[in-house]
């Protein structure tokens, strides 16, 4: 049975795809952890936290007749909390469901 407390010990992983997911309602989530890809880099340095950068592609309907700026904007506003607290860089790949259909 789990725990109350195990929600306070989500990874960030975890933490950004339940956001992403609850108000996007996406068809396709993927989250990547590429934080090893820069263990050393002079902006992460000295943070205890080894969640910093991700790599997101996420399909939306809510993504409809927004354009790519306005989509990464509603990504990083639902992960503002998250960016705040140690998320240094996030690669977005946003898109509609119309848009991953017709590509081949």
């Amino acid at each position: 049975m789990a725990s109350r407390g195990a929600s306070v010990a989500l990874s960030r992983a975890n933490r950004i795809k339940s956001k992403l997911q609850t108000a996007l309602e996406a068809t396709v989530l993927e989250v990547d952890d590429v934080s090893y890809q820069h263990a050393g880099h002079a902006a992460v340095k000295g943070n205890s936290d080894n969640e910093t950068h991700f790599n997101v592609k996420i399909v939306s309907p809510k993504f409809d007749g927004q354009s790519l700026v306005k989509r990464h904007r509603m990504v990083y506003d639902l992960l503002a909390d998250e960016l705040q607290s140690g998320l240094h860089a996030l690669s977005i790949v946003a898109k509609t469901p119309q848009e991953t259909t017709g590509a081949k």
